[in-house]
């Protein structure tokens, strides 16, 4: 079982960074590209010599203005786990367990010469399966240990139209590409036979002789479920994936997938209410599985399994996956080196245990009492506009404010810890079956929570993460301590590069809380429809001037962006820039600024937002992530998203004519 349900709406990652003893300007002048005009293209003028300064490094596929900042984050981080290295902690403890996890993630000694034999026992269980029902038997009993082999996933959430309590939900899953369309589409032909040659090598590297059957059947199998799954677009629709149906049910309705096996085996009692979320997609593999070869569906397993590995076997096998993934899939020209993979894994497992220790040594309070005045600021600013909407009725318009009013801010780090006491890392063990371990633990602390009130104190991110989210079954805004930090927030800057960076970040995750999927929950974080018949017609309508905006991008030759599965993200962004700007201007009312640098404070702030987006990328990188990224592209999120607002183009005087300037008449004011 895994968790599937993922509304939680962030912005694309960002990064963090140390302070710094000698103080850099708010605005680097020379991360401009003066030799072209901001009339022209306002992300080449606002980043193009950030982009000259910071070429591509052969180990990423994408390197940004945030990823600057994460390599001192990550250097901060390792440099804390390297002094704990040595220690002589106390078995048990949390020191103990960062420490061994970081020493086992770099001993690629002992993991060369293990080399496939850790796996090797899980891929004897698969192999020695003579019946359907003791391969769902199997499959769940492994992931209950940790290995997550199934054909769908599964997890606990807060129930969407009772958001105060949690409860079941399954979908759709089992693409080892991550999306249907590296199946279903003619052009990723030669991707779909790099993912095919990855699996045939990693089987190989496990001494398994019929390699290439294994990996014939795994994608016969993987082109079955990407026929039957749903659309990113699809599943962007809240209201088609809540189904709820009790336990028995979804047994009845779907007998040969062997849910009732699942819930067996993971000790999960008869359920009143589980949410299916692509029904359709359970139907018809149902169907498939009901007639499927039992040895087709092994060797699926099979392969899953050590694709799942790689990371924790020898260096072969995370060649081979850094190969397809990473170099094939998204144009990476060199691997990480070994520290940056080993500090990543005690930082995912044990976040927040890593959290309290980068706060406490990084995170000034100051910067957590600037935020809350920002985030007032902001909320101020939307009930501003919205009190001036002419397309809202006030019914509609009471309910808004009542959501906004009632917006939990979650600033720096939660108030209460997440608790690691029953994880266990055990050095004597392989790295394997502790990374098996943990992610046991972290099934068992998701099932637990079954049944139970949601804990509206959880955070869905670490301190040290670099981005934000808002989440509408909470209501809520967050933003760790990792993103507050320069370019997005500068305690020392003047008021618009800081409403330019931090301020439009503030301002699109409560912009979550109402685009089109937001829009559909209230102030107490249900599913529940607040608008009037006409309104909601009206706020659709505008929407799609956006989707039609930025599906006119292509973005590679053939390659075109998708606005419709952007549009959440691109709302936030044309919210995020119009409150933002507002509340910018509502502190320069009472504190004047005049020009810096040259620039006024309008050009401040839109110049602030381009930076923040300023990043140099693979052609490779940019098709996959308008396959799977709900984010527009960072050359999109400026140039189109900018193009809807009169200030940007009055503080640059653009005009008709010139290249940035978009008519009126085709141009879209949503809040």
């Amino acid at each position: 079982m895994k968790k599937t349900f993922a509304i939680m709406l962030a912005c694309l990652a960002f990064a963090a960074c140390s302070p710094k003893a000698e103080k850099a300007p708010a605005l680097d002048l020379s991360d401009l590209d003066t030799t072209v005009s901001p009339k022209v293209d306002f992300y080449q003028y606002a980043t193009g010599g950030w982009q000259v300064k910071n070429p591509l490094r052969p180990e990423f596929s994408r390197f940004g203005s945030f990823d600057v900042i994460r390599e001192t984050n990550q250097e901060q981080l390792n440099a804390l786990f390297e002094s704990m290295a040595d220690m002589k902690a106390k078995k048990g403890s949390v020191d103990q367990k960062i420490s061994d996890l970081y020493k086992m993630a770099l001993d690629s000694t002992t993991r060369n010469e293990l080399g496939a034999q850790p796996v090797m026992e899980d891929i004897a269980r698969i192999q020695a399966v003579t019946t359907k029902d003791e391969l769902w038997h199997l499959l769940s009993k492994m992931a209950k240990e940790g290995t997550g082999t199934g054909f769908y996933g599964s997890g606990v959430d807060a129930d969407l139209a009772n958001s105060d309590m949690q409860v079941l939900y399954v979908g759709q899953g089992g693409l080892g590409m991550g999306d249907r369309d590296y199946y279903l589409k003619a052009e990723n032909a030669e991707l779909k036979e790099g993912y095919k040659n990855f699996l045939v090598k990693i089987l190989q590297l496990c001494g398994l002789e019929n390699a290439e059957d294994i990996a014939a059947k795994t994608m016969e199998v993987e082109d079955h479920l990407a026929e039957y799954s749903w659309t990113r677009e699809q599943n962007r629709d809240v209201a088609a994936i809540y189904n709820p149906m009790s336990s028995d049910e979804v047994i009845a309705a779907y007998p040969a997938i062997g849910f009732d096996i699942d819930l067996e085996e993971m000790g999960i009692p008869a359920q009143e209410k589980v949410i299916v979320e692509q029904p359709s997609f359970f139907e018809k593999f149902n169907a498939y599985v009901a007639d499927a070869d039992l040895e087709t569906l092994k060797d699926y397993a099979l392969a899953h399994l050590v694709s799942g590995a790689c990371g924790a076997l020898s260096d072969d096998f995370y060649t081979a996956s850094w190969e397809f993934f990473s170099h094939q899939m998204a144009g990476a020209q060199e691997q990480k080196p070994r520290w940056k993979r080993a500090m990543e894994v005690p930082n995912s497992l044990l976040g927040e245990a890593v959290g309290e220790m980068y706060v406490e040594r990084y995170f000034p309070e100051s910067s957590k009492k600037q935020m809350l005045e920002l985030v007032e600021n902001l909320r101020t600013a939307w009930h501003e506009h919205i009190d001036a909407l002419d397309w809202m009725s006030d019914s509609t318009k009471a309910f808004a404010h009542e959501k906004l009013s009632a917006f939990t801010v979650k600033i720096g780090y939660p108030d209460k810890w997440k608790d690691y006491s029953t994880l266990n890392v055990d050095p004597e063990l392989t790295y394997y079956q502790n990374l098996k371990n943990a992610s046991a633990w972290y099934l068992q602390d998701n099932l637990s929570k079954l049944g139970k009130p949601t804990d509206k104190t959880e955070w869905g991110m670490t301190p040290q993460t670099v981005n934000a989210y808002y989440n509408p079954t909470t209501n809520e805004i967050c933003f760790p301590a990792g993103i507050l930090q320069k370019p997005f927030f500068d305690p020392d800057a003047d008021a618009p590069v800081n409403y330019g960076g931090i301020g439009v970040v503030i301002g699109h995750e409560m912009s979550h809380g109402f685009d089109d999927q937001g829009s559909m929950f209230d102030a107490k974080g249900n599913m529940a429809n607040w608008w009037t018949e006409e309104d909601k017609a009206k706020f659709t309508a505008k929407g799609e001037i956006l989707v039609k905006q930025f599906d006119e991008v292509e973005i590679l030759p053939g390659v075109m962006a998708n606005g419709k599965y952007t549009l959440g993200e691109n709302i936030g962004d044309h919210g995020g820039l119009s409150i933002a700007f507002t509340a910018m201007q509502n502190v320069l009312k009472e504190h004047p600024q005049g020009l810096i640098d040259g620039f006024t404070p309008e050009q401040r702030f839109y110049l602030s937002y381009g930076k923040i987006w300023a990043q140099n990328i693979t052609d490779q990188e940019k098709a996959r992530l308008t396959n799977l990224d709900p984010h527009s592209l960072a050359e999109n999120r400026v140039n189109v998203s900018l193009r809807n607002f009169q200030s940007f183009f009055d503080a640059f005087d653009i005009k008709e004519g010139d290249p940035m300037f978009r008519p009126e008449e085709e141009r879209v004011s949503i809040w």
